[in-house]
């Protein structure tokens, strides 16, 4: 819990305001966040698209990249976050797709993708975008919190290597 404290504090300092876009998570990124108090002023709003279709419809995913990638892609979360920064007043977003069960052979359960955009200070349209993939170890909801708390905790890291490049 400390860290994620540290983690709001550092979004208080820089004025970041949360969306998420969020598939295996279904929420847990937004609700860990909403968590700590004062989270009314850090997050924005969430979209919980657990389904290919909800990712198409709500956050305009490309069927032909989840065809091409699989929903469990770093492809299809960046995606994710570029569908979500349009649709909300947030400065940054989180995605976050993956498996927690294993369902094929082809991705071990715990793997995780994520991805983190921010928009430009200059041009609100221009985005800059970080994605990695990660895998974690558990039962279901173990690996899903662990991947909720993550990707916020990754937050400051890609929020200051988005700076570095601008």
């Amino acid at each position: 819990m400390a860290q994620l404290q540290e983690v709001a504090n550092f979004m208080k300092e820089h004025g970041l305001l949360l969306v998420t876009a969020e598939s295996c998570t279904a929420g847990l990124i937004a609700a860990t966040l909403a968590d700590l108090p004062g989270a009314g002023a850090l997050l924005d709003c969430a979209f919980v698209v657990y389904s290919p279709e909800a990712k198409q419809r709500c956050l305009g995913v490309d069927p032909n990249t989840i065809e091409r990638c699989n929903l469990t892609s770093e492809a299809v979360a960046r995606e994710m976050v570029r569908g979500a920064l349009p649709e909300c007043r947030a400065n940054v977003a989180i995605a976050n797709t993956g498996v927690a069960d294993a369902v094929d052979d082809e991705i071990p359960a715990g793997t995780q993708c994520f991805a983190w955009a921010f928009r430009s200070k200059d041009d609100p349209r221009e985005l800059r975008i970080f994605s990695e993939t990660r895998r974690f170890s558990g039962g279901r909801n173990e690996i899903r919190q662990q991947s909720a708390e993550y990707a916020l905790q990754r937050l400051p890291h890609y929020f200051e290597t988005a700076g570095r490049l601008c």
